[in-house]
């Protein structure tokens, strides 16, 4: 399975920056990207056609939308919705991110409608799932991430069968209490939770499930990014703020 190098840019850089950032990437990458590794850059609604005019002919860089509404259009005030983001040339969005989650509210049914909607219109779906630091000190990680799977997986229409997701889904897992805190959840807990992750996703949909990608989420930097990516059920990473300078997401890329 190739791995997939995440970044996530969340409130960051306008188009001008954005473009400085994403041609540095589009420059270097040729050099040393290693094979079978595949980046994706989630830049803030504004600069992604920035970002996908700098990417234009790099065939393993590729643009995502941070957040979008599940519906083609209408009356839904400050929302974008996929058709939105795919005329910006955006290939992938991401649902699910904890922020979205614990900072504006979104149940585990919304984030499950708006990953089946993005799947059923054509966007490649990345779903973020992860549990709370109480959670996990209650014993409540495969709980956590068994509740918000099935969601998607029960909300998945008839024709989305476990052969149609691979190479269109990737799952992020991404300890709450990791993220932006500079914690890194430890060896075990990673492969603990990709683990648990891998079994939940064969249960719902098979030898499939062995396809599907888990990104790991949570404070990756340069110096931590090969040790989590050489872990057992890690295929790849979703970065934050290590991601926002070029040089530091090419040390992570390059691990």
């Amino acid at each position: 399975m190739h791995k997939i190098i995440a970044a996530n840019w969340k409130m960051y850089k306008d188009r001008t920056q954005a473009a400085t950032t994403a041609g540095e990437l589009a420059a270097a990458l040729p050099e040393i990207l290693p094979a079978g590794r595949e980046v994706i850059v989630f830049p803030p609604f504004t600069a992604i056609e920035s970002v996908v005019h700098a990417f234009t002919g790099k065939k393993a860089l590729a643009v995502g939308g941070q957040n979008f509404y599940p519906a083609p259009e209408g009356a839904f005030t400050g929302e974008i919705s996929v058709d939105m983001l795919r005329d910006l040339g955006a290939q992938w969005v991401l649902a699910g991110h904890s922020e979205r989650r614990h900072v504006f509210g979104e149940s585990d049914a919304f984030v499950a409608r708006k990953a089946v909607f993005a799947l059923s219109h054509g966007l490649k779906t990345m779903l973020c799932i992860g549990e709370k630091l109480e959670e996990r000190e209650q014993g409540s990680l495969y709980a956590v991430l068994e509740r918000q799977l099935t969601a998607f997986f029960e909300a998945r229409p008839d024709g989305m069968t476990g052969e149609t997701l691979p190479g269109r889904l990737a799952i992020a897992y991404e300890p709450v209490w990791a993220i932006g805190t500079g914690k890194v959840a430890g060896p075990g807990e990673v492969r603990e939770a990709h683990g648990v992750t891998r079994a939940l996703l064969e249960k719902f949909v098979g030898d499939s499930g062995k396809k599907l990608p888990i990104l790991y989420g949570g404070s990756v930097k340069p110096d931590n990014a090969g040790a989590l990516i050489a872990l057992d059920n890690v295929d790849g990473l979703l970065v934050g703020g290590a991601s926002l300078e070029a040089q530091s997401f090419l040390q992570i890329i390059g691990a």
